[in-house]
């Protein structure tokens, strides 16, 4: 298995996050479009990007913006999200990234004095036709080459939501992402749909918990992290280290010895 980390907020330029890179001996990092370096516009100097690979000898992973929202009911904006999309895997053509972690959005909801209505649930017709021109333009932008859409579990897919990722699923170049310090928090609901798309797994993003509370070090929470780490390795996926702190980081790292050991000897 790849070992990589995430953009921390700590590191304030691209060559922080790979100096750091380097030192905990990593082997990528997930650029993260939620912060202002890492816009479209920046990850299209990819001339920089490249020599840092050829240089460093590490490779870049791509977190899409958590708000993505390709099928939000504004035409002008769910395009907008589309066209950035578009852009970021032009992006991992050019320097070869092999995932673009993407979170699914939720929509809104209205609240009614009985219950809340999930618009997307609602409009499910709707949700559906602009998801199928999401999986549509994904399918002709990677073409050939070896990048998945990976989706993540975060607080728990919505039926709509299982529908639409069972749909990307039947393209190739989709493919999940487990992050188990979700799952945990969330008492593991997701983890009989994912279990049942187990061939799909490409990514992992780790990270320890305790109770609702995730992001923790490596072996600070209660999870079971040789039987998780196993499933990755099972299945060859690569495993962000998504800790969000410099310390909690380099004792994740430290961890992660004793952990492999255990897989070895299970």
């Amino acid at each position: 298995m790849d070992f990589g980390m995430p953009t921390l907020v700590e590191n304030r330029t691209l060559d922080d996050n790979v100096r750091l890179c380097k030192e905990l001996g990593l082997q990528f990092v997930e650029l993260n479009m939620n912060f202002p370096q890492y816009q479209i516009e920046s990850l299209e100097q990819t001339a920089t990007y490249r020599e840092i690979m050829k240089q460093e000898g590490i490779y870049f992973t791509i977190h899409l913006d958590e708000n993505l929202n390709v099928a939000d009911f504004n035409h002008a904006v769910a395009n907008a999200y589309m066209d950035t999309v578009r852009r970021a895997i032009a992006v991992a053509h050019e320097i070869h990234a092999p995932i673009l972690n993407m979170h699914m959005n939720h929509g809104i909801y209205l609240t009614l004095p009985d219950r809340k209505v999930q618009m997307y649930e609602e409009y499910f017709d709707i949700y559906m036709e602009a998801m199928e021109r999401f999986i549509q333009m994904c399918d002709s932008e990677i073409g050939e080459d070896d990048i998945r859409i990976s989706v993540e579990n975060t607080d728990g897919f919505f039926n709509f939501e299982k529908c639409a990722i069972e749909r990307m699923l039947q393209s190739p170049r989709f493919s999940l992402t487990w992050d188990i310090g979700h799952s945990h928090a969330t008492q593991n609901v997701d983890e009989d749909f994912l279990m049942a798309h187990e061939d799909r797994l490409r990514h992992f993003h780790i990270h320890d918990a305790k109770g609702r509370q995730n992001h923790l070090a490596l072996g600070t929470g209660e999870i079971d992290l040789p039987q998780r780490l196993a499933l990755a390795g099972k299945h060859n996926c690569r495993c962000v280290v998504e800790t969000k702190t410099f310390a909690a980081l380099r004792e994740s790292i430290r961890h992660i010895p004793s952990v492999a050991g255990s897989i070895l000897l299970s």
